[in-house]
């Protein structure tokens, strides 16, 4: 994990160099790169108590009977250089404070499922625990956006216990199946090319298609459950 926190505060610098001067960026790495640090390795703690808390619900749901919901879990740390985007973007406080205030999704992590009852049931079923505290509910599924992405996003604030305190953290959780995680995987693949698309309407529209196919996909793969009793 040291090698992980100090190539991260690396690549911090890297990217202060290229927004600020040489004196203004060696006062900011001055001040807050031990926070930064910390802050960061408060994140991943926060990640592994979210990962663990789903493979809990996972292996419990499984004994009940019930074939495992969840197929996979992916976690990850927004990089330094996003969170300067985001800083700039948001316009807050360039400090580590108003970092963890105002930057929902620095940790993240996320769930795929076989079904999309399966989604439900498995944000359902974290929410219920009494550590975890929900502050925003976006329900993509229900209400796709018009690019044709569906997930459900949650993000949750849960205590991580540290050698002599305890600290709230927050992580962003998307739940989608592997329908809507194909296709948000090949959707990001094509439209962020660094080449710009020979004609960008069809291109919306082929994936718009792609998307209410995926969407068909889990009906009908959700309805075949149902028919299997």
């Amino acid at each position: 994990m040291q090698r992980i926190l100090a190539n991260g505060i690396e690549s911090l610098e890297a990217a202060l160099r290229t927004r600020l001067n040489t004196e203004e960026s060696r006062e900011w790495i001055r001040e807050q790169s031990r926070p930064f640090r910390e802050l960061m390795s408060y994140y991943r703690c926060a990640l592994m108590e979210v990962e663990t808390k789903f493979r809990v619900l996972n292996e419990e749901l499984s004994l009940e009977g019930e074939a495992n919901p969840i197929d996979a879990i992916e976690s990850r740390l927004k990089t330094p250089e996003s969170i300067l985007e985001k800083v700039d973007r948001k316009g807050i406080e360039f400090s580590v404070e108003a970092i963890e205030e105002h930057i929902d999704d620095i940790a993240g992590i996320r769930v795929i499922c076989s079904f999309e009852s399966d989604v439900y049931l498995i944000a359902e079923s974290l929410l219920r625990q009494t550590d975890v505290q929900l502050i925003e509910r976006i329900d993509y599924i229900a209400n796709p956006k018009p690019s044709g992405y569906r997930s459900l996003h949650l993000v949750i604030a849960i205590p991580i216990f540290l050698y002599d305190e305890k600290k709230i953290m927050k992580v962003e959780v998307q739940l989608r199946t592997m329908a809507m995680d194909m296709w948000a995987s090949l959707e990001h693949k094509i439209a962020y090319k660094k080449t710009q698309p020979s004609d960008p309407e069809a291109m919306r529209n082929n994936l718009l298609e792609c998307a209410e196919l995926s969407a068909r996909i889990d009906k009908l793969m959700s309805e075949a459950r149902s028919m299997a009793g």
